[in-house]
């Protein structure tokens, strides 16, 4: 793996936990939308650092999110449950910020938390 690759990884798994800690001081104040939001993000950069260990690069969610399925999940290195918390993600960001009139309950908001470490964690443990 190339030096650029290794410092992008570095970049998102930061990234990752600073979304992380961003999300936990955001339900603090009962900010759910947004709760979400960063908890999407945190999966997003969580997922691009495991596909930068691949030595891939995708400027598209959608092709994030495709190739973690297809890489990741469908080959067994990642458990099921963590390809269905990313579309999870990616559905309840979507309510997070574009949802006019629905919102982000407490209860999604402390699971998008929970689900977003556990898919850190587990993206850790493949790239060390």
């Amino acid at each position: 793996m190339t030096h650029k690759f290794a410092q992008e990884i570095a970049a998102n798994l930061q990234r990752a936990e600073v979304s992380i800690r961003a999300a936990k001081e955001l339900i603090l104040g009962e900010y759910y939308d947004f709760v979400a939001s960063r908890a999407y993000y945190a999966v997003f950069y969580a997922a691009t650092a495991l596909l930068l260990g691949e030595e891939l690069d995708f400027s598209k969610h959608s092709g994030v999110i495709a190739s973690i399925h297809q890489r990741f999940v469908k080959t067994g290195k990642l458990d099921e449950k963590y390809g269905k918390d990313l579309n999870w993600l990616f559905e309840l960001r979507g309510v997070g910020d574009y949802g006019a009139t629905t919102h982000v309950s407490q209860q999604d908001a402390t699971r998008a938390i929970r689900a977003a470490e556990n898919f850190l964690s587990a993206a850790k443990s493949l790239i060390q």
